[in-house]
């Protein structure tokens, strides 16, 4: 799709690295990604995480890690966890990690494995 009114929907677009800019929702924005945290996170996760299978000393567990630069964005993600009350780890300085089986089993109901 081409329009030159993206910037009206999507304010935080801009020249430079994302990480370097602010990334701010309008109330608007608030709005939509607080009614919609599972889609909002099933978006972050396809285009900036993975579900992985691991395995542990020969236990086989599903993971979902999430990778990103921005703090901005790293914020938004944990926040939508938070307001599903599905719990989270910061294993690196750009990774977020969902390790417990209830908390993937919660995410397994709207993400999946990619198609």
């Amino acid at each position: 799709m081409y329009s030159k009114h993206w910037v009206c929907l999507f304010p935080q677009h801009g020249p430079g690295h994302k990480r370097e800019r602010p990334i701010r929702l309008h109330s608007w924005q608030e709005q939509v990604v607080s009614r919609e945290a599972e889609r909002f996170l099933r978006g972050l996760i396809h285009s900036d995480g993975c579900r992985v299978i691991a395995n542990d000393r020969g236990v086989k567990s599903v993971r979902y890690h999430f990778s990103n630069r921005s703090q901005d964005i790293k914020r938004l993600f944990c926040n939508s966890l938070d307001s599903l009350g599905i719990q989270w780890t910061r294993p690196s300085d750009r990774g977020n990690a969902i390790y417990r089986k209830d908390a993937v089993a919660r995410l397994d109901q709207f993400i999946g494995p990619k198609p």
